[in-house]
């Protein structure tokens, strides 16, 4: 019986994370109004578990030659509103990163290619932005595993567009210091879109499809 209440508790904190219906958010990933790409989020609950795949491949090529290439496969796991497990690995023009992070006695483990490990503060989430709470606390990268502590600023909400051509009234947040991104979050709390300035100062933007 004890069992079976802790797995019911654990159901109903699981059904309390942001999921979208459909249990899948998409994305146009777009450049110079060139779609370039896909972003995918899916949502998977197993028991009282909750896994969070994300898929990112885009492509920028100049004169048919491919000059940028990213991918990136990742897996969170989450009990409740608590992350417990992320795997991640990216391919940014043939170099290889990735992240790793287990829930252990000591707490949320973290490693990655560019970090020694380390025990993330609570309650740490990830660079994946499909939950809006996300921004309130200390981000660990997909990419790399890095701890990251942005400054967030809330904006005026906007009205953007979408890949159905509709558009759709959101909340919008800049993010700087660690790194520099635009995020957008609609009336649900239901991720909507990103912005950010690659290198070559062009601007990158998604689409909801």
């Amino acid at each position: 019986m004890l069992f079976t209440g802790a797995m019911a508790a654990a159901g109903h904190a699981a059904a309390a994370l942001p999921v979208p219906r459909g249990d899948r958010i998409e994305f146009r990933i777009i450049r110079h109004g060139d779609e370039i790409g896909r972003h995918t989020v899916t949502f998977d609950r197993r028991g009282g578990a909750l896994m969070v795949r994300i898929t990112v491949d885009a492509l920028v090529t100049l004169l048919s030659l491919p000059i940028v290439r990213y991918a990136l496969r990742a897996t969170e796991t989450w009990q409740g509103e608590t992350l417990v497990g992320l795997t991640s690995e990216t391919d940014k023009n043939g170099r290889h990163q990735w992240a790793s992070a287990r829930r252990t006695d000591e707490g949320l483990v973290v490693l990655g290619s560019q970090t020694r490990r380390y025990i993330a503060p609570e309650p740490a989430g990830t660079t994946s932005y499909w939950d809006k709470r996300a921004l309130a606390r200390p981000m660990i990268s997909m990419e790399d595993g890095v701890l990251l502590r942005p400054k967030v600023a809330e904006q005026r909400p906007e009205a953007i567009p979408t890949a159905a051509g509709a558009p759709t009234v959101a909340d919008h947040y800049v993010l700087s210091g660690a790194f520099n991104v635009e995020l957008w979050y609609d009336r649900t709390d239901t991720w909507a879109s990103l912005a950010y300035s690659a290198p070559d100062g062009s601007t990158v933007h998604y689409e909801r499809l």
